[in-house]
């Protein structure tokens, strides 16, 4: 078989903890053929550890996308530089697959859905929750029906005092954005895939930077204040076309006793259904309530044995997450996640970010 030659753009922590291992335990694959950051010592040593043995290090992606041996590259760096650097590797005739979210704000998303159109090449963003077992199996279920017409959803990103302290997570100029932008993006791109809904028309938010000095109890450690640039709860209310409505809720830091992230909860006409995944669950639940013979029912998935792919690796649905991916460029064939869809949830994250900034309903 032949080998897609992969070039990584950011060599920090997505990098090592997703998207290298997982391209690793799909080695047989790829071969990660250059690394480029802006921390040449970063790349260096990504490279020592999965690299080729003539593998190119970079500091300037712009010369990276020069390497005519890249065929596809990840990009893994801060959220507001994956629209320039996605569209030079689409424009380079590269096929990409960008770190979520998309971008940090609908007009640079839109950047990309050009770049991508005109380019031809594949592109996907990374939402790997869309891999997990759980997600997968309530995916299916909603295409087969099993909870009729979805006209409520809560899309839950909810950390109870789990502020990341390092990195440029509390970077606005870098992020665009906190907890919203980090781990509700996720959230609200399974519960949209869920519903197969992409038409929002309105949406209204509120984001709240309450807890700026409340570090206790944190379980990363305490932040400096004067450096905590972005909000700590963020919350929508989303209208979409058909009727139904998103609620999206998002918090790094929130006064609550259960947490969760990556979580949705689905109200149909024939079944309801919720996953809970996070920091309050030892294993992802899923849980589907109906009706049958008149009672109120609920069943959920049989526990089984889980079995690491391997040692000090990546998770399963990153691994396949990426072996999709190197799929869709072998085989010629759409990815899962779609540009059109991880367009709509940058839509609506920005809408909320807007609705709290003007104190009004967004249209769109």
């Amino acid at each position: 078989m032949k080998k897609v030659k992969i070039g990584i753009v950011g060599c920090g922590g997505i990098a090592n903890q997703k998207h290298l291992p997982s391209l690793k335990a799909c080695g047989g694959k790829n071969e990660i053929v250059a690394f480029c950051d802006i921390i040449e010592e970063r790349a260096v040593k990504a490279a020592e550890k999965y690299g080729t043995p003539d593998a190119k290090i970079y500091t300037d992606y712009l010369e990276f996308m020069k390497n005519e041996e890249i065929e596809a590259v990840h990009v893994c760096t801060p959220n507001v530089s994956h629209s320039p650097i996605t569209v030079a590797a689409l424009q380079a005739g590269k096929h990409v697959i960008c770190e979520k979210p998309m971008a940090h704000c609908t007009a640079d998303a839109q950047k990309m859905m050009d770049a991508w159109k005109e380019s031809g090449k594949k592109f996907t963003i990374g939402y790997q929750n869309r891999f997990r077992d759980d997600t997968t199996a309530l995916s299916k279920a909603c295409q087969n029906g099993k909870l009729g017409d979805i006209y409520f959803a809560k899309a839950h990103a909810i950390r109870r005092r789990a502020v990341p302290t390092w990195g440029v997570f509390p970077d606005k100029s870098l992020q665009g954005g906190g907890p919203l932008i980090d781990i509700g993006t996720h959230a609200l791109d399974i519960t949209l895939w869920m519903m197969d809904n992409y038409k929002p028309v309105s949406v209204t938010g509120s984001v709240f930077n309450k807890m700026r000095d409340k570090f206790e109890g944190n379980v990363f450690g305490p932040w400096d204040p004067e450096t905590f640039e972005v909000e700590d709860s963020a919350f929508g209310f989303v209208k979409m076309e058909n009727g139904a409505t998103v609620f999206v809720e998002a918090s790094w830091n929130l006064n609550v006793l259960e947490s969760k992230e990556a979580s949705t909860t689905l109200c149909g006409t024939e079944a309801g259904a919720h996953i809970n995944h996070g920091g309050s669950f030892a294993k992802d639940e899923l849980i589907y309530n109906y009706i049958e013979n008149d009672q109120q029912m609920q069943s959920t998935i049989s526990p089984k044995a889980q079995v690491d792919f391997f040692e000090g690796g990546a998770s399963a649905e990153g691994i396949r997450e990426a072996d999709q991916w190197l799929d869709a460029i072998i085989e010629d064939k759409e990815p899962l996640v779609q540009p059109e869809q991880a367009f709509v949830v940058t839509q609506i994250l920005e809408a909320i970010y807007k609705s709290a900034e003007e104190g009004k309903e967004i249209k769109l």
